[in-house]
């Protein structure tokens, strides 16, 4: 005996749906109607109520295999339950030594968006030691925060496999991606894994349509479900039945998931923060102008678009065929019941999953509009001049590395940057580099001043674009900065905001290009983050701001003299203004020489924490609230693992170290405050190997100190931001 349901869900006039449902059961039935045997729902793992659901789909999930077997499993993995201090943006930290498996850091599967075959891997997590700093890091009852405990077997055994990630929580479907070898994944990001090397062939199956909606009907879902919140237990994708596949079939679903795969990364190579950096778009393509060069490149992205959608309708139609799913089945799968299908559109990227890991501003260089083309190029440029991206490559004159195999081992820098023959960032230009770069990091927003930022980057657009480097400097100005048209005051106004936006995911801000401004807005030092060392500032004090002060005093004497002693309206507005400037440099001044003593910068701990005590420095008002919280809050004791608050208070610090293992581990004290036992439990020891004052004092500088006490002491400055600026030179 069968049961009869009758769906309105979608219709606009449900009454008038019911009624043609009663009264034409034959011509709606399969859309609208429903006739269901009860005891069919046991046929499905957890016996969804999924009325819908045709005979035969319930029946793959007794005739095939499902997909935990024959070597295949799924996983979930680490929760850091403190993501800020665990967890980095791979580009924030300074790229020292290859990523080898002893070391600290390493690329983090964490969910996100969902997107099909290929999403590069932004974060990284701090592993060292097998995690034991995460291990250790307990919450107020004395219990481990993270669930690293009930991970031994997982992280024994599938820690820096390589598999296939999905998010736990997608808006949509749940799409599956590589992750390469040695990589480690959370548990809003768990992974499937397969012996030999099959991985790419699981990779079709699992981003077919049809194994997508056999998982959501686990869930009564599948049909019309679009804006619902899923849940992709790991459990729901082990059960999820998969085909039984001959060796053709394999061979065809490598082939397509390995063309899908490198189609997604090649639009991800204009992408700044992304592993697969090589270029900005307009590099990529031809073009005499700037807008010529964004139609070519939207046209490349449109191709590349038809191309993927062309591979995932077929990929869609073979794994059709090889489940065994008839024309009505595919036809309600497709279609769903209503105009909003739950699957979406294959060539375009799933919604960004509801557990909060999505970007602030999705994958904003992802557009092919003219003022994100061109703000793509300003920003490779700046990169160039400070030293971080191979200007070769965009001149031909040095060719890109070749595609690298799907599971390869994430890089330890992306194909644009500047390396040596061992892969590592160049410190210093080579022989023969056409664009020299400031060892030190530094530059300057200063007309005429040698370490000028606009200046450099001129020098780039020459290089790239000669003999045409003056037309196009004026022609992404103008379409950058409409009102002056100037790209200088780009660089000067907007570029940071613009950084900014660009390297900030996940929540996490981490721009390596740091404004230090004037209020005003007049003047600007620019520093690259990953080359600033203990004595950057006392450059900045000695080298750059120092000279500067003196050469705009003299020019004030300068106005004051030839004015005399009754100069007119426009000489005393000249002087009043010059007055203004002087005075900003010298509190300017004044700011640099208190942190200066006081600066030691390791970008271990994370761009916020490292440049916090730059905040009154900042006058980007977002970014310098930001700081100053954190700050605030360095001060306050919330970030006592972090090495620039040792570094600051290690009277504060040393003496936690011998409750807290965590934070011992974090600074290198575990030995000295902790001890392993016979049956291997450490625990704090009666007497430490070393006194505590003795460990305080060989932390503590007095320099340091009173470098300390003179900021805490300063007060913002309260200069106006009001008015035009102005280069100086």
């Amino acid at each position: 005996m069968k049961t009869i349901f009758l769906r309105a869900l979608e219709a606009e006039d449900k009454a008038a749906t019911l009624i043609a449902s009663i009264r034409n059961p034959e011509a709606t039935l399969g859309r609208q109607r429903f006739e269901v045997k009860m005891a069919s729902f046991g046929l499905l793992p957890r016996s969804p109520f999924a009325y819908w659901v045709s005979d035969n789909l319930r029946q793959l999930f007794q005739r095939l295999p499902p997909f935990e077997a024959e070597g295949r499993t799924v996983r979930q993995g680490l929760a850091t339950a403190d993501d800020f201090r665990f967890l980095r943006e791979w580009w924030e930290l300074k790229a020292a030594v290859p990523r080898l498996m002893e070391e600290r850091w390493f690329p983090f599967a964490k969910g996100g968006a969902s997107s099909p075959f290929y999403a590069d891997l932004h974060l990284v997590v701090n592993w060292q030691r097998g995690g034991l700093e995460i291990q250790n890091n307990l919450n107020e009852r004395g219990g481990v925060r993270s669930n690293v405990w009930m991970l031994r077997d997982t992280a024994a055994k599938f820690f820096f496999r390589p598999g296939l990630t999905y998010p736990a929580r997608p808006h949509g479907s749940g799409w599956f991606s590589v992750v390469p070898r040695r990589c480690i994944f959370s548990h809003n990001g768990p992974m499937v894994f397969a012996d030999g090397d099959s991985l790419p062939i699981w990779l079709a199956v699992l981003n077919a349509r049809s194994f997508h909606h056999l998982v959501q009907l686990m869930m009564a879902r599948g049909q019309g479900g679009s804006g619902q919140t899923l849940t992709y237990e790991v459990g729901m994708i082990a059960c999820t039945p998969v085909p039984r596949l001959q060796k053709e079939d394999e061979i065809e679903l490598r082939d397509l998931a390995q063309r899908a795969w490198s189609i997604k990364r090649s639009l991800d190579s204009c992408m700044e923060t992304s592993h697969a950096f090589a270029l900005p778009a307009v590099l990529q393509v031809a073009g005499d102008t700037l807008p010529a060069r964004a139609i070519t490149w939207s046209k490349l992205v449109s191709a590349r678009d038809a191309e993927f959608s062309a591979i995932q309708s077929e990929i869609d139609e073979r794994c059709f065929e090889l489940y065994g799913i008839d024309l009505p089945d595919r036809r309600a799968i497709i279609e769903g019941f209503g105009a909003d299908a739950e699957f979406p559109n294959a060539a375009v990227d799933g919604d960004p999953d509801c557990d909060s890991e999505v970007d602030e501003q999705e994958n904003p260089e992802g557009s092919s509009d003219l003022p994100n083309l061109g703000g793509q190029l300003v920003s490779w440029v700046a990169g160039v001049a400070f030293g971080r991206y191979d200007v070769r490559l965009a001149t031909a004159t040095r060719s890109l590395p070749a595609e690298p195999e799907p599971f390869d081992p994430l890089p330890v820098c992306s194909p644009a940057m500047l390396t040596g023959d061992d892969g590592l960032p160049l410190m210093r230009s080579p022989a023969g580099y056409p664009v020299a770069f400031p060892d030190n990091g530094i530059l300057v927003d200063d007309r005429g001043h040698a370490l000028d930022l606009a200046t450099a980057a001129r020098l780039v657009f020459d290089e790239v674009f000669k003999p045409n480097g003056e037309v196009w400097w004026n022609q992404v100005g103008t379409l950058l900065d409409p009102r002056d048209h100037d790209l200088r005051t780009w660089l000067a106004s907007s570029f940071f905001e613009y950084h900014l936006k660009r390297h900030s995911k996940s929540r996490r801000k981490a721009p390596i290009l740091w404004q230090l401004s004037l209020p005003s807005g007049h003047y600007s030092i620019w520093l690259y983050a990953h080359r600033l060392t203990r004595d950057s500032f006392f450059q900045i004090q000695n080298d750059v701001v120092v000279p500067k002060l003196a050469h705009e005093e003299r020019k004030l004497t300068s106005f004051i003299q030839s004015a005399g002693s009754i100069p007119s309206a426009t000489e005393r507005k000249e002087i009043a203004e010059q007055e203004a400037f002087v005075d900003e440099l010298r509190s300017f001044l004044d700011e640099i020489k208190r942190v200066a003593p006081l600066w030691n910068p390791l970008l271990d701990d994370g761009v916020s924490l490292t440049m916090a005590p730059l905040w009154r420095l900042v006058q980007h008002k977002p970014w310098q609230k930001e700081l100053k919280n954190k700050w605030s809050e360095l001060a306050a004791g919330k970030y006592d693992w972090a090495h620039v608050a040792m570094h600051l208070w290690p009277e504060r610090i040393v003496p936690k170290c011998a409750t807290d293992r965590s934070l011992a581990i974090a600074h290198g004290l575990e030995d000295v405050f902790w001890g392993e036992g016979g049956d291997g439990i450490w625990s704090p020891r009666h007497t430490p190997t070393r006194p505590v004052d003795e460990l305080v004092r060989e932390r503590t500088s007095i320099a340091v100190k009173a470098a300390l006490q003179g900021l805490t002491e300063a007060s913002a400055s309260n200069g106006s931001t009001a008015g035009t600026r102005r280069s100086s030179g």
